[in-house]
């Protein structure tokens, strides 16, 4: 999988075995559901942040973890002869993920990862609208995170 990785405020940062991770992530995922030839974006960020974004596309006023904007639920052009395919963009909270993990008694990474999954397997038209797409979801959730072999402890 083709990803970028970014960071707003630019003066965050993660530790490199995290940011290598991420990309493995991805990178799993993409073979998992044939898409490893796709292009992803990934922006870390803060609750400031992904507040104004949550406020702004969903209508909600606080910080959440993550948000995903999949390419082909946009009214942007469908590309035609590329040999690629946009998935779109997931947008991680840091500090929610710190928050959390710390919550679930759990790493930092694996939450960071966690949120990462989830978020693409939204782009990929998975969703927990009701109680069997939800449940649908975390069994991929969970497939995955055990083929990446971060467990939750």
């Amino acid at each position: 999988m083709n990803t970028t990785i970014t960071f707003e405020p630019e003066t965050l940062t993660v530790e490199d075995d995290l940011f290598e991770e991420i990309l493995r992530a991805a990178d799993v995922v993409g073979k998992i559901y044939g898409v490893e030839n796709s292009e992803l974006s990934i922006t870390l960020t803060d609750d400031e942040n992904i507040s104004k974004l949550n406020k702004k596309f969903r209508g909600i006023d606080k910080a959440t973890d993550v948000l995903s904007f999949a390419f082909r639920e946009s009214n942007e052009p469908e590309i035609f002869g590329a040999d690629f395919e946009i998935l779109g963009d997931v947008i991680i909270s840091l500090e929610r993920a710190k928050i959390q993990a710390e919550e679930y008694g759990h790493s930092f990474k694996r939450e960071v990862i966690f949120l990462e999954v989830h978020g693409l397997l939204h782009l990929l038209g998975y969703d927990h609208t009701d109680d069997d797409k939800r449940q649908e979801m975390e069994a991929e959730q969970q497939f995955i995170m055990n083929r990446l072999g971060i467990l939750r402890a």
